[in-house]
């Protein structure tokens, strides 16, 4: 499954890179001493640039991966409890239809766990 992730991932890889040297819209320009950069290389350049920040990218994802791992899973604890909030006040009459259920699970978790 990862391996078939990562051929896709490179082909939207490549698909980027297409688009951005073929199908440019003209308000990107590589300007290097004052000269706009004209010429057959000036797609390899942009396309090298690209390729670049998309590494750099991948690596300071990875990166903070590990470093914000175990404070991530607070981090989204937090961000699922606030959306929970904001789901309450944004629909309170889903209310009665979850409290119902909200017993009906913690009586089902309560069994299980005494079962088992």
């Amino acid at each position: 499954m990862a391996r078939k992730a990562a051929v896709v991932l490179a082909f939207v890889m490549l698909a980027i890179v297409a688009w951005g040297l073929f199908f440019e819209a003209g308000s990107t320009r590589i300007i290097i001493n004052g000269q706009e950069l004209i010429g057959p290389l000036r797609g390899a350049i942009g396309a090298a640039g690209l390729i670049i920040g998309l590494i750099a990218l991948f690596c300071a994802a990875i990166f903070l991966l590990f470093v914000f791992a175990g404070i991530g899973i607070f981090i989204l604890g937090g961000v699922i409890i606030v959306g929970l909030i904001m789901a309450g006040f944004a629909f309170p009459f889903l209310l009665v239809l979850l409290l119902p259920l909200a017993i009906v699970w913690l009586f089902i978790a309560v069994t299980r766990k005494t079962g088992a």
